[in-house]
């Protein structure tokens, strides 16, 4: 286990570290757990970083888990219980994502466009994998941009996720795979919800520090 999401990635920093001072690699993490985890890599790294705006499509009778995901660049992945509901309900809860994210972006990234992707490492994080939906969108939509590398970089995940993963992208790293695996929570012994104005908090400490 981890104590908390900043040890996580002081331990993903080591996993990491032949990319260290390297030129041409840009952190893009997913917001709001996964900044704790990238904020530590990025610093220890000495990495840009950045966030990429992804939302999971939720399941309408249980919104904490999930029916896909939908990214910045209109990527939507799905998954297979997606097929259950009516199209009219799936229509729905895609719209009101689809203006999370643009509020999203507005809010914690401040209306900025990603930054240019073109022929760059990317390393994307989390603070997890549990379905994998919003880390495979964010893969669609960084090599819809023209990145040449991208690396998967968590703390945890299902190894189910993690094989999936691995097919998608030139390299995964992940420190830990419990079995059975119930949820990314169970890796973390202070576990709780990130608050935008944390997010918010953590972007202005990493400008200030690179500025």
């Amino acid at each position: 286990m981890f104590y908390d999401r900043q040890e996580a990635g002081k331990k993903l920093a080591e996993a990491l570290k032949k990319y260290q001072n390297n030129k041409e690699a840009i952190i893009l993490v997913i917001p709001r757990g996964g900044v704790l985890v990238a904020k530590e890599v990025a610093k220890i790294l000495n990495l840009p970083l950045d966030l990429i705006i992804i939302r999971k499509l939720p399941m309408p009778d249980e919104p904490e888990a999930g029916i896909g995901a939908i990214s910045e660049t209109n990527e939507i992945i799905w998954q297979p219980q997606a097929k259950f509901y009516p199209d009219e309900i799936v229509e729905e809860i895609l719209e009101e994502q689809q203006k999370e994210v643009k509020k999203r972006i507005q809010v914690l990234r401040k209306g900025k466009p990603l930054p240019d992707l073109t022929g760059k490492t990317i390393i994307l994080i989390d603070d997890g994998l549990a379905m994998g939906s919003t880390m495979e969108a964010a893969i669609k939509t960084v090599y819809k941009k023209a990145a040449k590398k991208v690396i998967v970089a968590v703390p945890v995940a299902g190894e189910e996720t993690v094989e999936k993963i691995k097919k998608l992208v030139d390299e995964v790293i992940c420190l830990l795979l419990p079995t059975p695996f119930y949820a990314v929570a169970q890796a973390y012994k202070n576990w709780y919800d990130v608050s935008d104005q944390e997010v918010i908090r953590v972007l202005k400490e990493i400008v200030k520090k690179n500025s």
